[in-house]
C-alpha cells in the first residue's frame, strides 16, 4: 500500500519491521532516521532511544508496525564502549564542549579500577545538565547554554559492568552495560571527580540494545547504496521487539477473539504475571507455517478467572474475519 505523495516526491509505501542501523558520528539520530526513511520510502518510523551527535553505532529503526512495540527496547539495557579522557573537564561532558578545566593525571589503571568499583551496581546517578531531558516543557541544554540554573533531582539507574579494556594514558577505553535512563557522560565525569583529575567522553559508540548487536547492523551508505529488494531483506520481523516477553500461542477460535479485542479465558494451569505483558501468537495446526504474530496481551481477573485481554495489536490484513462465540 502507498500513500499519495506531491509531484516530483517518490511515492511512500507501508513498511513494517526493524532496521539495525550503525549511525554515524556527527549526525543526530533523526537525522539519521530521516535518511533511513527515505531511504525506504517509509510511511512510518521511528527510532529507539537517541544517541547523541558524537556517539556512533547501534541504532534500531522501527518501521510501520513495529513502532507500536519499540517500548521495549527503550527501556532495554544497553551496552558501550567508551573512551575516557581523565584530566579534562568540558562543559558538556564530551569531546564537543568548552574546556573548562584541566588538571595532570597521576593515576594508573589500579587507581582507576578502585574508582569505577564505586559505580557498579544499583546507585543514583543525576541526570547531565546537557542533556535532552526535559524541564517544565524546555530540555535542559536550553537551560545550560541560556546560563540557567535548574534542580535535576538524581534517579536510580544500575550499572551490570564497568570494565577497563585498553589503558593508554590520559585515555581509558571501558565497555559500559547499563540500565535505561544511564548517562554515560555523567559517569565519566564522576569517575574523573573521583580520581580527583576531571574527565570527559571522547568517544562513545553503542554495541547493543537489549538482544540486539551492533554485529548485524548496517550503515548507512551501504544501506543507500541498495535497491529496494536488498534493503527490504535487511529488515528484522516485528518479533524481534518481543522476544524476551513471556509467550503464548492461541488457537485460531481464541485468536480471532483476541483480535477483536476481547479477553479470553486462560487455558487451564498457566499463570500469568499481573503486571507483565506476554507476547501472543495465533496457533498453526499444520505445525508447519511460522507462528502468526498477534501483538501484547495482559492478565485481567475478573469474577475469580483468569482472562487474557489484549494490551496492543498488531493491525494486519491477515487477522481473523470476524469473531467467535465465548
Amino acid at each position: 500500500m502507498t500513500a499519495p505523495t506531491p509531484a516530483g516526491k517518490k511515492e511512500r509505501r507501508h513498511v513494517d519491521g526493524v532496521l539495525l542501523l550503525d549511525k554515524p558520528v556527527g549526525i543526530t539520530s533523526n537525522a539519521a532516521l530521516q535518511r533511513a526513511k527515505r531511504a525506504f520510502r517509509a510511511d512510518k518510523a521511528g527510532h529507539t532511544g537517541t544517541l547523541d551527535p558524537l556517539a556512533s553505532g547501534l541504532l534500531p529503526i522501527c518501521f510501520g508496525e513495529a513502532t507500536k512495540f519499540s517500548q521495549g527496547l527503550t527501556d532495554a539495557v544497553k551496552a558501550y564502549r567508551a573512551h575516557i579522557r581523565l584530566g579534562i573537564v568540558t562543559e558538556t561532558g564530551d569531546a564537543e564542549g568548552r574546556v573548562v578545566a584541566t588538571r595532570a593525571v597521576s593515576c594508573g589503571p589500579e587507581e582507576l579500577e578502585q574508582a569505577m568499583a564505586a559505580f557498579r551496581g544499583d546507585i543514583f546517578q543525576i541526570p547531565h545538565r546537557f542533556s535532552a531531558l526535559k524541564r517544565g516543557g524546555r530540555a535542559l541544554y536550553d537551560y545550560a547554554r541560556a546560563g540557567e540554573s535548574v534542580d535535576i533531582a538524581p534517579r536510580p539507574i544500575r550499572i551490570d559492568e564497568l570494565v577497563i579494556e585498553e589503558w593508554q594514558s590520559p585515555v581509558a577505553t571501558v565497555h559500559v552495560r547499563c540500565s535505561k535512563g544511564t548517562y554515560v557522560r555523567s559517569l565519566a565525569e564522576s569517575i574523573g571527580e573521583r580520581l580527583g583529575c576531571g574527565a570527559h567522553v571522547a568517544a562513545l559508540r553503542r554495541l547493543s540494545v537489549g538482544r540486539l548487536h551492533l554485529d548485524h547492523a548496517v550503515t548507512l551508505e551501504a544501506l543507500e547504496a541498495t535497491n529496494e529488494t536488498e534493503r527490504d531483506a535487511l529488515l528484522l520481523p516485528i518479533t524481534v521487539l518481543v522476544d524476551g516477553l513471556d509467550r503464548i500461542e492461541l488457537e485460531a477460535a481464541a485468536a480471532a477473539r483476541f483480535m477483536h479485542g476481547l479477553a479470553i479465558r486462560m487455558q487451564s494451569g498457566r499463570v500469568l504475571e499481573p503486571d507483565l505483558p506476554v507476547a501472543v501468537f495465533a496457533e498453526d495446526s499444520s505445525n508447519r507455517a511460522p507462528k502468526r504474530f498477534l501483538g501484547l496481551g495482559r492478565r485481567v481477573d475478573q469474577d475469580g478467572a483468569q482472562l487474557l485481554a489484549p494490551a496492543r495489536l498488531l493491525a494486519t490484513r491477515e487477522q481473523p474475519a470476524a469473531p467467535c462465540d465465548p
